[in-house]
């Protein structure tokens, strides 16, 4: 840093002492219209979130976190379907009619929702397990379309085995999800395969809506050791009645992300939804700023190494389970 500080004075000298230079010389290259039009465009984005729940809200927060970061000016309409999915559909179609540059769509229905609507304006999606599976790109590795982003595809193997390494003795785990989700079915396979392998027997407990829940979960009592729940939304948003009645019941909950674990789950091994956020939102700075085609953009994960495990101590000692060794 001192060598191109002497240089620049060296150069600052020898202009001063130099005869019959034109001054423009020395002054900075003016922009050009087209740059000029480029610093002051103002970005219109549309966010279509489907619930409030922590893993969806941090995935909000890391997407603007990221526009703030790269310096574009914009002006942002965020909307909330509070898990209410003819609500989700109205607010896609105004999103798409208001002309936004580009959507951001949270979970898997939101992002059905606009993707359904338009195939001219970008979008770009967040915490969607399996886009293609789910029909919204037709390969993750080149989604061919308009829409690309983040999935939060999360460690469901290793979140089995950690319940095989807390609860040693279970034998049934029982695989609580909305059968609504396509992208919580995904899930609920996957950990069916995983109990598997695991020597663990299971059973699906589904529900349609939340108004289920609390009866799906009475329903589990006596006839599981355990309950694992997916990166659900629908569960998520409900976490606090499922922990409720489990925790009372004596049924330890492993959990698909943090904020269902700070909800009264006992554990899990997850996913940072902020981080998976800021990622979709530099795909969207990409696409506003750089003229980046969602077509060529593959959809995002984070690194395994990048999980997390999360433990409610609470939970643990009101069940009575020591989990000392995962510290």
């Amino acid at each position: 840093m001192k060598k191109y500080l002497a240089a620049a004075v060296a150069v600052v000298m020898a202009l001063g002492v130099m005869t019959g230079c034109s001054s423009s010389k020395t002054e900075e290259k003016a922009e050009t219209p087209a740059e000029e039009a480029a610093d002051d465009t103002v970005y219109k984005i549309g966010v279509l979130q489907l619930t409030q729940h922590p893993a969806l809200d941090a995935a909000n927060e890391g997407f603007v976190a990221a526009l703030d970061e790269a310096g574009i000016k914009y002006e942002i309409d965020q909307q909330n379907a509070s898990g209410d999915q003819p609500t989700c559909q109205t607010i896609a179609e105004k999103l798409v009619n208001d002309g936004n540059d580009i959507i951001y769509a949270i979970a898997t229905p939101a992002a059905q929702a606009v993707a359904g609507l338009t195939k001219d304006i970008p979008v770009v999606i967040s915490a969607v397990t399996d886009p293609a599976e789910s029909g919204l790109v037709a390969d993750n590795a080149a989604p061919g379309g308009n829409v690309t982003g983040t999935s939060d595809l999360t460690p469901v193997k290793e979140q089995i085995e950690l319940l095989k390494q807390v609860l040693p003795e279970a034998k049934t785990v029982g695989i609580l999800y909305s059968s609504a989700e396509s992208n919580s079915v995904i899930q609920a396979n996957m950990a069916k395969e995983a109990c598997a392998a695991n020597g663990l027997e299971c059973q699906d407990f589904t529900v349609s809506n939340s108004n289920e829940i609390q009866t799906v979960v009475e329903s589990m009592v006596g006839k599981v050791d355990a309950i694992y729940c997916p990166t659900d939304n629908t569960i998520a948003n409900g976490m606090a009645t499922v922990a409720m009645i489990a925790n009372d019941n004596g049924l330890p909950t492993i959990c698909g992300e943090s904020g269902m674990v700070d909800a009264g789950g006992l554990a899990t091994y997850g996913i940072d939804y902020y981080q998976l956020g800021y990622m979709a939102g530099e795909m969207a700075v990409e696409i506003l700023t750089n003229g980046a085609n969602p077509a060529e953009m593959p959809i995002g994960y984070l690194s395994a190494d990048t999980c997390e495990l999360s433990v409610n101590e609470e939970t643990a000692a009101k069940l009575g389970i020591d989990v000392s060794s995962l510290q």
